[in-house]
């Protein structure tokens, strides 16, 4: 699905799609995370491999909210997982990685300090 969103000074997603998320005119085809603060950053190979170290990645950004989008459906962290978070009194909201760019467009373009952290499955 290709977005339009409005002119802002902030990183937004422009598009995206199974196994890949457009940011402006760059195609991201691994799993990535992404500020409204300008950080794009590699990130888990897949949800089965995911541990409280790539969380604690997110909770060094410092923003207010991190959306997780966790795929084609939607799949929650364990809590062990979100505990670096939880520390530094960060919210973290999980959702279908669609949603996730929707919700992380909004977010950003209201002027959040938000970061988005997607996997990108290659199939719905």
């Amino acid at each position: 699905m290709k977005l339009q969103p409005d002119r802002s000074d902030v990183q937004t997603i422009s598009g995206y799609g199974p196994g890949w998320v457009g940011v402006g005119p760059e195609k991201i085809t691994h799993n990535v995370v992404i500020g409204s603060g300008g950080q794009r950053i590699p990130w888990a190979a897949r949800f089965e491999d995911l541990g409280p170290a790539d969380f604690e990645v997110l909770a060094q950004l410092q923003v207010e909210v991190v959306i997780f989008g966790s795929g084609a459906r939607i799949r929650f962290p364990r809590p062990a997982w979100i505990v670096p978070l939880a520390q530094r009194r960060i919210g973290i909201e999980t959702m279908d990685t669609a949603a996730a760019c929707r919700t992380y467009n909004i977010l950003a373009q209201e002027g959040r300090d938000v970061a988005v952290a997607l996997l990108l499955d290659t199939a719905p």
